[in-house]
Order: C-alpha cells, then sequence, then structure tokens
C-alpha cells in the first residue's frame, strides 16, 4: 500500500491544531535568543522571521513535495530558530510516509542543521558552552523522536485504512452474494413459469388461433373453444400466482413444486423440530382453514426459516413459536428465542440470504416482517401476512 492511499483529508481543525503547534515550538525555541537578536544583531533577527515564515508557508506542500520541504526546513534551521517548528511538522510528515530512503538522509541533515545552529551561529554566548557530545546527543533525541512519533503515526494510518478496506471487500463481497441469490431466484421463476405456464399459454393460443382463422364452426363449437380459453386463461393466472408463491422453496431445481401446503405441515413441522432436539413452545390460536392456500404456505416457509435461524445462532436456546389472528384481518406470527450469552452485548448481525429471503417471500404475499432484539438480548421474528390473497 502506498503512503498516498492511506494518508487522510485534513480538516480545518487538522489544519488549525499543527499550525497552533508549530507556532508553540517556534516560539519556545526562540525565547532563548530573541533579547539577544533584538539588542546585537537585529539583522539577524528579520532573516530569521523571514525565513520562519517561508517555512510556515512551505509547509503548506509538504505532501505534495515531503523531500524538498523538509530538506529546506532543516536547513534553514541552521540560521533561523523561528522555522523550527516548521522544520519539525515537515520531518513527522515525511517520516509518516515510513520510507527509510527518504527518512535516513533528512535525519542526517536535521542533525546536521542542529549541530551546525549550537556551534556556529552567533548566539547570547558563542561559542556555546556546553561540550560538544551534549549536543550532538540532544539532537539526535530530538530528531529521533520526531521520527518515531511520525513512523507510529504512519503506522497507525495503514492499519486504520486496510481496515477499512477490508471491510468494504466484505460489503462487496456480501452485496455480491444478495446480487448473485436474487439473479438465481429470477432464473428459477423463469423455469417454474416454463413448466407451469407453457401448456396453459400454448393451449389458448391454440383455439384463439381457431376462432380467429375458422369461419365454419357453429355456435355450440365457437361456445366450447370460448369456455376452453376461458378456463385456461383462468388457470394460467392461478398458478402463476403460485409461481410467485413458491420463491426460495426447496432446492431451485427446473421442476414444479407441488403438493401444496396444508395446515397440518405446520404442525408436523413442529413436531419434526422437536423430534430433532429442540425445545420449541408451540401455539396456534388462529383458524388457518380459512386462509388461503398461498398464505399457509408462506407461513409455513416463515416457520422453517424461523427455526432454521434459531438452530444456527441459538441451538441451546427455547424457541417459542405463536401464530395468532392479527387486528387488521390477517395472520401474525412470532418466533422469539433468547440470544446466546456470548452475543448479549452485541449490535444485531445483518440479515442473512434466508432471511431476505423470508423478506421478498412475504413482500410478495403482500404482508410485513420485521426483526428486532430487545435490551434483554431476545431475537424476534415478527411475520404478518394477509388471510386471503
Amino acid at each position: 500500500m502506498r503512503p498516498e492511499d492511506y494518508q487522510p483529508p485534513l480538516t480545518r481543525w487538522g489544519h488549525l491544531w499543527r499550525l497552533l503547534l508549530m507556532l508553540v515550538i517556534s516560539a519556545v525555541a526562540t525565547a532563548g535568543r530573541l533579547e539577544y537578536q533584538i539588542e546585537h544583531a537585529r539583522w539577524w533577527l528579520a532573516i530569521d522571521l523571514l525565513l520562519g515564515v517561508v517555512g510556515l508557508i512551505a509547509v503548506w506542500w509538504r505532501r505534495a513535495h515531503p523531500v524538498v520541504v523538509c530538506t529546506f526546513t532543516a536547513l534553514a534551521s541552521a540560521v533561523s530558530i523561528t522555522v523550527s517548528g516548521p522544520a519539525a511538522l515537515a520531518l513527522v510528515s515525511l517520516s509518516t510516509r515510513r520510507r527509510w530512503r527518504e527518512i535516513v538522509p533528512q535525519a542526517v541533515i536535521g542533525i546536521g542543521a542542529g549541530v551546525l545552529a549550537e556551534r556556529i551561529v552567533p548566539g547570547p554566548t558563542a561559542p556555546s558552552p556546553e561540550p560538544m557530545f551534549l549536543i550532538v546527543v540532544l539532537t539526535v533525541a530530538i530528531v529521533g523522536a520526531l521520527i518515531a512519533w511520525g513512523l507510529y503515526i504512519g503506522s497507525r494510518r495503514e492499519l486504520l485504512a486496510s481496515w477499512q478496506s477490508r471491510a468494504m471487500l466484505a460489503e462487496q463481497e456480501q452485496q455480491a452474494k444478495i446480487s448473485q441469490a436474487r439473479s438465481v431466484e429470477r432464473a428459477r421463476i423463469a423455469r417454474e413459469m416454463h413448466d407451469v405456464l407453457a401448456h396453459r399459454i400454448s393451449t389458448v393460443s391454440m383455439y384463439a388461433g381457431a376462432l380467429a382463422f375458422r369461419d365454419d364452426l357453429s355456435s355450440e363449437e365457437i361456445a366450447q373453444t370460448s369456455r376452453t380459453i376461458e378456463e385456461n386463461s383462468r388457470l394460467a393466472l392461478t398458478e402463476l400466482r403460485e409461481v410467485l408463491g413458491v420463491l426460495r422453496e426447496g432446492p431451485g431445481d427446473a421442476d414444479p413444486e407441488v403438493p401444496q401446503v396444508r395446515p397440518a405441515d405446520i404442525d408436523a413441522l413442529i413436531e419434526e423440530n422437536r423430534d430433532a432436539g429442540m425445545r420449541v413452545g408451540y401455539t396456534r390460536s388462529a383458524d388457518l382453514d380459512a386462509v388461503s392456500a398461498s398464505t399457509v404456505r408462506t407461513l409455513y416457509r416463515c416457520v422453517q426459516e424461523g427455526l432454521t435461524n434459531a438452530r444456527k445462532h441459538a441451538p441451546a436456546s427455547t424457541v417459542t413459536v405463536r401464530i395468532e389472528p392479527a387486528r387488521a384481518s390477517g395472520i401474525d406470527l412470532l418466533v422469539v428465542n433468547p440470544l446466546p450469552i456470548g452475543d448479549a452485548r452485541t449490535s444485531l448481525p445483518p440479515s442473512g440470504l434466508g432471511l431476505i429471503g423470508l423478506g421478498e417471500r412475504v413482500a410478495l404475499s403482500g404482508g410485513r416482517h420485521s426483526v428486532t432484539r430487545t435490551d434483554d438480548a431476545m431475537f424476534i421474528l415478527h411475520v404478518w401476512l394477509p388471510a386471503q390473497d
């Protein structure tokens, strides 16, 4: 990953606190020589301030031209104490790139400029009373601290960028899975329509063609042909509704899905899961014999998906399934199970493809569904279906 890929854009506050920090560093460094410059070397003070202003302007391009800006500010710091702040920021910014072929030469230049500033440039006492060894050690420590700070910032930025990249990749993979699942369903709908509707539509077409081109048919034959067209058209519409109602049912092969689900099959599904070891509390107060067959089929699949979801994510929990008459002339389904203890404080994960398919199936039936997690760590699947189509 290139340094340009994980350098975050700076906000106004980011620019402001960096500017304030540079001014503080320059002010602290200047305090020891300001009085001497005013009294004995005002020409030097003018040059010092000029280089400091130029350094403040130059660091604005420290990301576009890091080596040039860092080299200029480091060399200028040998004769200008007010450029210390911009030089420090330029060195830290260059170090965030974590390229040693850039860092090592700048470290040498920075140490050399620091030593020259102490030993050659005139000051309140010339030459400086500190031994050379102490000056070198102090300069190396300051430059090393700035480089270490920059390396840490660069490493942290790269780590955050890699996390963001992984999150975006995971999101793209999830979207690809959803898109693939929808494409599979579209292909499956096409297969179901061909298998279920092709015979009806071809029959209607044949009889309609006979009425258009045969002028020797008797009144009774015309009436019989019209009744055949009407009957096949009605069956085609009914079977089309059934095709849309079997989305995500079964393995998705080319065979039509028969027979239709009955209310007793829902009770059998509960007993089947109990026999498999699940603890299921089941109550059904709604009269499913009075609702349409497609609603019963959708309700069956919703119960099946709710139990499957509970078995995958909370296998040791007791699942409560309630089927009740709804106020809005429909059927209410509630599937409730406690979340595992390890997930009690985590946010509810996004729905998988099973719950996505459930939502599509419920929407096609004209119903609604919701998936929630309560404060007491309970997972609730609520589905409302209309009693009739």
